[in-house]
C-alpha cells in the first residue's frame, strides 16, 4: 500500500455523491446577497483581521528584543519552540492518520449485513473526512504539548559536562542534568501518542464490530485487524522497557533511604526489579507479535497480564521484604554508604565542598582594647532595621504621595577614605497614589521616580531620625556623591507602561509652586511612532488610545517590562531571580543589581529543597550565583555578567545564547566593589549547613549534632545580615554576611558562617566553629539577660504603659577583638504618631548588659569609663550640595518651610502634639538652612 491508497480515489468518496448522482435530483443553488469579489474582499479582510490580532503579541516582543539588542535571543527562544512543535506535530500526524486510516480500510474489509453497513458512520462517504481532522487535532496537541519543553532540548543539545560522576552507574552528572529529561520527555510524548494510535484505531474497529456482535452474539476479530491493534501494543510494551531502562536512574532522587539518594533497598531490590521488567517488557513486546498468530485473545491479555503481575511483585512487593527485614535491623551498617553518597553530592550541588572551617575560642568579653582597635567594624554596626527606617523614608522624605519607597537596600561605599555601610532608597513612583489618574497623567507625564535617599546604618539625629547623607528634591549630598541621571523610569514598582518623547513633557519633579519638567534623553524604550506600531500595541495592551491620541511624533516610544525582575526575567526566563535587588550609585548613574542563579533539581544525591522563584515554587537541589545582572534605572539597560565559569549549567546557556552573556572579567572595578554574596543563596546554604556539617555518616545518622539558625520571635532575635568587619586571619575590614547558629533546641551559640563579598575573596565561606565545652551565649539568652536588668525593664514597661509602641530591633552578634558583642537597637512610636524614633541602644557582653541613648555612649557603660566611646571617624561636611543640580534657592526651602507649617498646624487641630512638636523641630532646621545661605 503506497501514501496515495490512504487517500479517496476520487471526490464522491469523500464527499458522497456530486450534484445529480444516481436518482437523487440536484439541490436547488443558493443565491447569494452579495456578489463573489465582495465576498473575497470579506474575506481577505477577517483573515487579515485575525492574523494581526493573532501577531500583536508577537510583534511587540520581537520589537522590544530589537530595541534592546537582543534579536538572536529571540529568535534562538522562538524557532525550537516552533520546532519542536512542527517536528512533534508531523510525526505525530504521519502515525495517526496512518493508523486510523488503515483501521478504517481493515474495518470497511468485515463483512457486514446491508442493514448495518449503511447505517453505521464509519462506512459513510465522509468517514475519510472525519479520521483526517481527528488526525490532525490530535497532532496538533501532542505537538503543542511539547512546544513550551524548549528548553530541555536545548540543554540536551548543547549541555555541558560537570565532570563529576555519579557513584552509582558513573555517568556524568550532566547526563542527569542535560540528557535524562529529554530522554524523559521522548519516552512520554511516544507513550501518548501510541496510546492514541492505539485507542483511535480500537474505536474504529469496536464501533464496526459491535453492532455485528450483538446480531451474531459473537466476536470474530479477523486476523488484520487483530495484527494491527497487537502491533500497537507491542509497541507499547518496547516503550515501556525504555521507561524502565530510564527509572533506573531515577533511583538516585529516592528518598526512602535515611538520606535523600538510592538507598540499600533501592539499589538491591528496586534495581533488580526494574532490570528484570525492562527485560520481560521485551519479551512481552514479542510475544505479543506472537500472539497475532493465535486465534484467542486469551494468550494476549494473558501475557500482558503476567507484566503487569510482575510488576506489582517485583517494584511493589519485593522492595518492601528486603527493606523489613534486611534493612531494618542493620540499617547504619547497610546504608552507610548511601549516606555518605548523599553527604558528598549535597555539599557539591550546593558549594559547601570548600569552605573553611575555624575552629575559635571567644575571649568571655570585648574590651576597651578591642574596641579602640577595631574602629571601621564599631563605624558600621547597623542601628536602623528595615522596618523603622522605611517608616522614616516616607514620613520624612517621600514629599508628595505619588511617591514611595519600597525597601531599604544595604550597600558599602569608599566614604573620604573610610569604608562605611550604608542604606538607601529609590524614591520611585506610585500610580496608585496619584489624585487623578487619568490616561495623560500615569502614561505621559508621570513616567518616572526620582532620586535616592541614603544614610549611614549607625548614625542617628537628636532626635532619633537617621541621618541623611543624600537626600530631598532634587537629590541633596553631605558627602562627595554625584548622581547625573537621578530619574527613575526603571525600578521595583508594579508594572506600568508609558510614553516618552510625546509632545506632553514628562513631570519631573515637585518644586515650588510649578513644577520641573523633562523631556526623555536616553536609548531606552521601543519605538512607537509609526501608525503599524500604534495598532499592535493597541492591541497588545488592549488600549485603543494608544491608536487615537494625538500626542505621539516620529521620535516617541513605549517603555515597558519596567519592573526589573520581570525585564529580566523577560531577557533570560530560565534564571532564577533573588529576591532582593539593590540599588547602587556607579559613576553619577542609578544601576539596580540582581544576583541571579542556575538552579535544578536533577543533581543525584542532593538534598532538594524549595525555592521561590518569583513566577512560583521550585523544587531545586544544586544552586549557583553564576550571574550577576545590571539595570540602568534610566535607560533600561541590562547586562549579564557570568561570574563562575566553572558552573556547567551556565556554561551550556552561555552556549546556547552567547549574545545575552558578558564574561565577568569585564566588568567595571567600580560596579565589582558593589557586588555582594547574596542574601538568598546564604540562606539556602546555612539551612543546608545545620545538618550537613556532619561529614561523617555515623554522626549524621545519628543526627546527634544538628544546628539551627537564630529563630526569630518577639525577644528579638534574627535573621543572616550584612556587616563590614575584620575577619579573623585578615588585616582590613571587608563586607561579609554573616548567620549564627545553634544547637538544635538549645539557645547558646555553637558557630556562625560568613560569606566574603569583597576583592579576591569573593563568594568564599567561612565557617567559624565555638568549643563545646563552654557557654557562648546566643541572642536569645542575651534578649533574657536585657529583660532581667531592673533599669531596662522598668523603662519599657513604663513606655508601654504610656501608650508607645516600643520595637525591638534584630539582636546583632558582633565578633570583634577576639570577643562578641551584642548589639540590638530600640525605637519608639507614639501612640498615634507613625514615626519611630531610635530611643536606646542596648549592647552586652560577657553577660553583662548596658545601654543608652547612643551607640557609643552604651559602649563606654559596658567595657569603659563612661566616656561616650567614638563610633565613626568620618568627618561629614555640614554645607549640603546638590547633586547635578544648581545650589538650593531660598525659594524651594520656602516651599519645605510652607509644608512643615501646615502639617503641624493639621497637627495642633488634631491634638497630636507629638508630631506637632516635630514639624515645628523641622521648620526650626529649614529657616535655620535659610539663614545659612543668606548670609
Amino acid at each position: 500500500m503506497t501514501f496515495k491508497d490512504w487517500f479517496p480515489k476520487d471526490e464522491s468518496d469523500w464527499f458522497g455523491p456530486r450534484e445529480g448522482d444516481g436518482d437523487r435530483p440536484a439541490p436547488p443553488k443558493l443565491k447569494l446577497p452579495v456578489s463573489k469579489p465582495v465576498l473575497i474582499l470579506l474575506a481577505i479582510f477577517a483573515v487579515t483581521t485575525l492574523v494581526v490580532l493573532a501577531s500583536a503579541g508577537f510583534l511587540t516582543d520581537l520589537y522590544w528584543f530589537q530595541a534592546r539588542g537582543l534579536t538572536s535571543v529571540f529568535w534562538t527562544r522562538i524557532l525550537p519552540q516552533w520546532g519542536l512543535m512542527v517536528v512533534a506535530s508531523a510525526a505525530a500526524f504521519v502515525a495517526l492518520f496512518g493508523s486510523f486510516r488503515l483501521a478504517l480500510k481493515r474495518a470497511a474489509q468485515i463483512p457486514l449485513p446491508e442493514e448495518i453497513s449503511r447505517m453505521l458512520p464509519l462506512r459513510a462517504p465522509f468517514a475519510g473526512i472525519l479520521v483526517l481532522l481527528a488526525a490532525l487535532v490530535l497532532a496538533f496537541i501532542s505537538g503543542n504539548g511539547v512546544r513550551d519543553q524548549w528548553e530541555i532540548a536545548l540543554k540536551f543539545i548543547h549541555g555541558t559536562a560537570f565532570g563529576t560522576t555519579d557513584p552509582i552507574f558513573g555517568n556524568d552528572i550532566g547526563f542527569y542534568v542535560f540528557s535524562l529529561p529529554f530522554y524523559r520527555l521522548f519516552q512520554t510524548w511516544l507513550m501518548q501518542l501510541l496510546f492514541l494510535c492505539l485507542a483511535g484505531s480500537a474505536a474504529i474497529y469496536v464501533l464496526t464490530l459491535l453492532p455485528k456482535s450483538q446480531i451474531e452474539r459473537r466476536i470474530d476479530v479477523p486476523r488484520p485487524v487483530k495484527a494491527h491493534v497487537l502491533t500497537l501494543a507491542a509497541l507499547m510494551a518496547l516503550n515501556w522497557s525504555f521507561s524502565y531502562w530510564l527509572q533506573r536512574f531515577y533511583l538516585l532522587y529516592s528518598p526512602r533511604g535515611v538520606a535523600f539518594g538510592a538507598s540499600y533497598t533501592d539499589i538491591h531490590a528496586d534495581l533488580l526489579a526494574l532490570n528484570v521488567m525492562m527485560v520481560l517488557s521485551t519479551i512481552v513486546a514479542v510475544l505479543l507479535i506472537i500472539g497475532i498468530s493465535k486465534k484467542t485473545w486469551k494468550y494476549s491479555a494473558g501475557v500482558v497480564g503476567i507484566l503487569f503481575l510482575s510488576g506489582i511483585l517485583l517494584r511493589g512487593i519485593y522492595p518492601e521484604i528486603i527493606q523489613k527485614y534486611v534493612v531494618v535491623p542493620n540499617e547504619f551498617s547497610k546504608e552507610t554508604p548511601y549516606i555518605q553518597y548523599n553527604i558528598d553530592g549535597t555539599t557539591k550541588a550546593y558549594g559547601l565542598e570548600n569552605l573553611t572551617v575555624l575552629n575559635v575560642d571567644p575571649k568571655d568579653r570585648v574590651t576597651e582594647a578591642d574596641i579602640e582597635a577595631d574602629p571601621e567594624t564599631l563605624a558600621n554596626v547597623r542601628l536602623w532595621e528595615q522596618a523603622p527606617l522605611l517608616r522614616n523614608y516616607k514620613q520624612l522624605q517621600e514629599i508628595r504621595s505619588y511617591y514611595n519607597f519600597g525597601k531599604a537596600h544595604i550597600d558599602r561605599y569608599w566614604i573620604d577614605g573610610h569604608y562605611r555601610q550604608v542604606m538607601l532608597s529609590p524614591r520611585e513612583l506610585d500610580l496608585r497614589e496619584l489624585q487623578n489618574p487619568t490616561w495623560t497623567n500615569t502614561k505621559l507625564e508621570f513616567t518616572h521616580g526620582y532620586g535616592i535617599v541614603m544614610n549611614p546604618v549607625n548614625e542617628v539625629g537628636p532626635s532619633g531620625q537617621p541621618v541623611f547623607w543624600v537626600k530631598d528634591l532634587p537629590p541633596v549630598a553631605s558627602i562627595s556623591m554625584d548622581i547625573e541621571r537621578p530619574q527613575i523610569y526603571y525600578g521595583d514598582s508594579p508594572e506600568n507602561y508609558v510614553f516618552v518623547n510625546t509632545t506632553v513633557q514628562e513631570f519631573d519633579y515637585p518644586m515650588s509652586e510649578s513644577n520641573v519638567r523633562t523631556t526623555y534623553d536616553g536609548k531606552g524604550g521601543v519605538p512607537i511612532g509609526s501608525i503599524w506600531r500604534r495598532l499592535l500595541y493597541a492591541l497588545s495592551f488592549n488600549d485603543s488610545k494608544i491608536i487615537f491620541s494625538d500626542v505621539f511624533t516620529s521620535e516617541s516610544k513605549i517603555m515597558y517590562h519596567k519592573n526589573i525582575r520581570e525585564r529580566l526575567h523577560k531577557a533570560a526566563p530560565f534564571l532564577v531571580y533573588d529576591g532582593d535587588p539593590y540599588m547602587s550609585v556607579i559613576d553619577g548613574r542609578l544601576l539596580w543589581i540582581q544576583d541571579c542563579y542556575t538552579v535544578t533539581g536533577d543533581y543525584p544525591y542532593s538534598e532538594p529543597v524549595v525555592i521561590s522563584t518569583g513566577k512560583g515554587r521550585a523544587r531545586i537541589n544544586y544552586i549557583r550565583n553564576s550571574v550577576k545582572a545590571t539595570v540602568d534605572a534610566y535607560d533600561g539597560t541590562m547586562k549579564f555578567y557570568v561570574m563562575d565559569d566553572e558552573d556547567p549549567l551556565i556554561e551550556t546557556w552561555r552556549n546556547i545564547f552567547p549574545a545575552l552573556f558578558t564574561d565577568g572579567s569585564k566588568m567595571d572595578d567600580k560596579l565589582r566593589k558593589h557586588i555582594r554574596y547574596p542574601k538568598g543563596l546564604f540562606s539556602i546554604q546555612s539551612e543546608i549547613y545545620r545538618t550537613y556539617h556532619m561529614r561523617d555518616p555515623n554522626t549524621f545518622y545519628n543526627k546527634e549534632d544538628v544546628w539551627e539558625t537564630i529563630r526569630i520571635d518577639d525577644r528579638g532575635s534574627m535573621d543572616s545580615y550584612y556587616l563590614v568587619m575584620t575577619l579573623a586571619g585578615e588585616d582590613n575590614p571587608e563586607f561579609v554576611i554573616i548567620s549564627p547558629f545553634l544547637p538544635i533546641a538549645k539557645n547558646n551559640m555553637i558557630a556562625w558562617l560568613a560569606g566574603r563579598s569583597d576583592g579576591d575573596s569573593y563568594g568564599e565561606l567561612v565557617v567559624y566553629r565555638f568549643p563545646k565545652q563552654r557557654l557562648i551565649f546566643g541572642p536569645t539568652q542575651v534578649a533574657a539577660l536585657v529583660d532581667q536588668t531592673p533599669e531596662i525593664s522598668s523603662q519599657l514597661s513604663l513606655w508601654s504603659q504610656r501608650g508607645s509602641d516600643v520595637i525591638r530591633g534584630n539582636m546583632l552578634v558582633i565578633p570583634i577583638g577576639g570577643g562578641l558583642l551584642y548589639v540590638q537597637p530600640l525605637y519608639l512610636r507614639a501612640e498615634r504618631g507613625e514615626l519611630p524614633e531610635l530611643k536606646r541602644v542596648i549592647v552586652s557582653t560577657g553577660g553583662k548588659v548596658a545601654w543608652a541613648e547612643d551607640f557609643g555612649t552604651a559602649l563606654a557603660s559596658l567595657v569603659g569609663d563612661g566616656t561616650s566611646i567614638p563610633v565613626t571617624e568620618l568627618s561629614i561636611p555640614q554645607a549640603h550640595a546638590e547633586l547635578g543640580m544648581s545650589d538650593k534657592g531660598l525659594s524651594e526651602l520656602a516651599v519645605k518651610a510652607q509644608n512643615a507649617w501646615e502639617s503641624s498646624q493639621e497637627a495642633l487641630k488634631s491634638g497630636d502634639w507629638e508630631s506637632y512638636g516635630k514639624w515645628m523641630k523641622n521648620l526650626e532646621s529649614i529657616i535655620l538652612q535659610m539663614n545659612a545661605i543668606s548670609e
